[in-house]
């Protein structure tokens, strides 16, 4: 296994922990997949699609059906431009997304869950951030290019995809080679996942729950578990698991993350058994023992206390016995 220290919003190192460094290596992947980034040649019927997805928000699986042209909003909030939060370079992702250099990350605004621990809330649920239209969206990618990231990180892409592939489309036009990855919370649609088949390099979701009453509790999203098995296959039909080059950078593939709650390390084992048996031992994992009772969380009960060393202890055992060969895992 591997760790690192803190969170998302922290910093992370990589350090050895005893099992083998078995990702594959991107030559090895591009070979399997047989596909090469399509760059500005990619279709021009993805513009006419992606636009006509916002007559009829159709994007993740609550399909609202708002009309985001004409300033309606469904369930997310989003609008008919991409908001965003924050534009940075972040050290504090998983070693092989931040490398040496940063990850270059863009944070969207509005989510398509209501977590109620979510350690983003004035981002994800008061929509906090500024509008950009796909030529700034676009700019910002070049300019963090610029700034010697290894990628750019789109977060909470789900309510953006039309203007996020906009944007890329536009940037690769303009020379942006760099990998892109699609940061979400796992609750995605196949079908707008197919929309960025070939644009996206990385895909880094969560998975959350596998209990829909869990689920409806914490996220109000009961279904999550349907759709999020749905989404990850997809993402692995795309791209594979994750694959790294000589430097140990990812340039492709999928990692998977899983953030533990607590008291409820049980629901852990049932999310890594489930990806186990879907994906097998080989599938990247990212168990997560950074929570903490942010945004409503301290009036719930259960939801109010951080994660024990013992319970994430425990989490690391479960993905342990059942087999899995690569695992990151956080230092405390």
């Amino acid at each position: 296994m591997k760790t690192w220290c803190e969170g998302r919003s922290g910093g992370f190192h990589a350090a050895a922990y005893g099992a083998r460094q078995s990702l594959r290596r991107a030559e090895s992947q591009r070979a399997v997949e047989g596909r090469e980034r399509s760059g500005v040649e990619a279709p021009r019927e993805h513009r006419s699609t992606t636009q006509s997805a916002l007559s009829a928000c159709r994007l993740c699986p609550r399909e609202c059906g708002v009309n985001r042209l004409e300033g309606e909003r469904g369930f997310c909030g989003a609008g008919r431009l991409a908001r965003v939060a924050a534009v940075s370079v972040h050290p504090g992702e998983e070693p092989p997304i931040s490398g040496t250099r940063g990850s270059g990350t863009i944070f969207f605004s509005h989510c398509n869950m209501k977590c109620l621990f979510c350690q983003n809330y004035p981002i994800s649920q008061y929509g906090n951030g500024r509008e950009m239209e796909t030529e700034t969206l676009a700019g910002e990618m070049l300019r963090l290019r610029e700034r010697g990231v290894h990628n750019v990180n789109f977060v909470t892409p789900t309510p953006h995809v039309p203007q996020m592939l906009e944007a890329v489309l536009l940037a690769r036009g303009k020379g942006f080679e760099l990998p892109v990855v699609y940061n979400t919370n796992g609750y995605d649609a196949p079908e707008t996942l197919a929309l960025l088949d070939g644009l996206v390099d990385i895909y880094l979701p969560d998975a959350k729950y596998l209990s829909a009453e869990l689920a409806e509790t914490a996220s109000a999203t009961p279904d999550y578990a349907r759709h999020n098995e749905v989404a990850i296959a997809e993402m692995v039909r795309q791209v594979g698991f994750l694959s790294v080059g000589d430097d140990g950078i990812a340039t492709r593939g999928v990692l998977v993350r899983h953030l533990v709650l607590p008291g409820r390390v049980g629901e852990t084992k049932a999310v890594l058994a489930r990806l186990s048996e879907r994906h097998g031992p080989e599938l990247p994992l990212s168990l997560m023992g950074q929570y903490f009772p942010a945004w409503r969380a301290a009036a719930a009960d259960g939801f109010d206390r951080r994660v024990t060393r013992k319970e994430y202890d425990r989490a690391i055992e479960a993905a342990s016995l059942l087999g899995f060969r690569n695992v990151f895992i956080q230092e405390r």
